[in-house]
């Protein structure tokens, strides 16, 4: 292995870690030191600050024709992604969110078939049954009322997976006529316009005075790991792997996020995440791993004869 597609495969190690220890790392913020609108609002309009920077020193214009489409890629990819992934993580389980948020190879796989015409084989159909069957009853679970997983926190994120689905499919042809610095900065600027009426009020009722030295290490963690510092690196390991390679990585989410919430169970006593970890979202997990993996696999050699 090159040295450049070994740092691509630790870029996107670290950017899955990152993500993965942001649900519990937002987790801590939400709603107790500043609602999920708020933060929303520092976080697509901090990176689009720092983004805008970067864009400085990469000069690139974007024809007229394309406008539309990248305020449709801002709508769904930032502004509908991270307002419901925000929303929905105050509200459930940073585990249920984690795992959900694996399903979104599934709906970019529907998406693909409906709007790219991408054929959709047996094995792939049932890679969609299995994984949306694991998507749909650990949603379910979040109203069981074991752990702090909760239905409708469950249905926003899987909003927030299913916007960005559409997003990937709808921003490809961009990505390839574009440097990606000039993609993101159009589509964060567009994004954080459609977010600041929702987000702006929750803003400026936020009491910061009331915040910890842990409080603003999270806050800064949040704003500068998973929204910049991880599509930056997203966009170096993309330059020496392919997408598909990039998105089995997604797998490291639900894996960080359920070690951190083990162990702080294990470490505080009446952790209120006690119980988000049961053998019934394990098997859901299961479920939707097995499904991304029909998806993204090559043919197995049932399927080879099935089709034969």
């Amino acid at each position: 292995m090159s040295s450049n597609k070994l740092s691509a495969h630790l870029s996107l190690l670290s950017v899955n870690i990152i993500y993965g220890a942001n649900y519990l790392v937002a987790k801590g913020l939400m709603p107790g030191k500043i609602e999920a609108s708020a933060l929303v609002f520092l976080r697509i309009g901090g990176a689009g600050i720092l983004f805008l920077i970067l864009h400085l020193f990469i000069k690139e214009r974007v024809e007229r024709k394309d406008i539309a489409r990248l305020a449709l890629c801002g709508l769904l990819g930032v502004a509908t992604n991270q307002f419901f992934s925000m929303n929905g993580l105050s509200l459930t389980s940073p585990v249920d969110a984690a795992i959900i948020v694996t399903a979104m190879p599934i709906f970019t796989v529907i998406i693909s078939y409906f709007l790219l015409k991408e054929p959709f084989t047996s094995q792939r159909i049932l890679g969609v049954t299995l994984g949306g069957a694991g998507a749909v009853l650990l949603i379910y679970l979040g109203n069981s009322g074991l752990g702090t997983g909760s239905l409708l926190g469950n249905i926003f994120i899987c909003i927030n997976a299913l916007s960005f689905a559409f997003y990937l499919v709808l921003v490809k042809p961009l990505m390839s006529k574009y440097k990606p610095t000039t993609v993101i900065v159009w589509t964060f600027s567009f994004g954080f316009l459609y977010i600041f009426p929702f987000c702006i009020e929750k803003l400026i009722h936020t009491d910061f005075t009331l915040f910890t030295t842990t409080n603003w290490t999270s806050l800064f963690y949040v704003v500068l790991g998973p929204t910049f510092l991880a599509y930056l690196l997203n966009m170096f390991a993309l330059q020496y792997v392919k997408p598909t390679v990039a998105s089995s990585y997604i797998y490291v989410q639900p894996a960080v996020a359920m070690l951190l919430v083990a162990a702080i169970s294990y470490f505080v006593i009446n952790s209120q995440y006690e119980g988000d970890i049961t053998i019934s979202k394990l098997l859901c997990c299961i479920l939707i791993f097995a499904g991304v993996y029909l998806i993204s696999s090559a043919p197995l050699r049932w399927f080879k004869k099935s089709t034969s």
